[in-house]
């Protein structure tokens, strides 16, 4: 699924919970506990063990998929 980088205008949190970076992102927030397991996003908890993103957290892999994918579109493919 590709990733868009345009957001809405009026989204200007600087803090999301998982659900609202999930949204943000378009996936489920089963794919944001799984990414962020994986290490792939960063996270901070809170005292309680909650998962919390920054704003500038989500934008830069939204920018990293975006440079990883059109990347990949410029590789050779392998010849078996």
């Amino acid at each position: 699924m590709p990733f868009s980088t345009t957001h809405p205008r009026n989204d200007r949190r600087l803090v999301f919970t998982s659900s609202q970076a999930a949204s943000y992102l378009g996936v489920s927030l089963a794919t944001i506990r799984r990414w962020t397991d994986a290490g792939h996003i960063s996270c901070y908890r809170t005292p309680g063990g909650q998962r919390r993103f920054s704003r500038d957290q989500l934008d830069s892999f939204l920018s990293s998929m975006h440079r990883d994918s059109s990347s990949a579109a410029h590789r050779p493919a392998k010849v078996a």
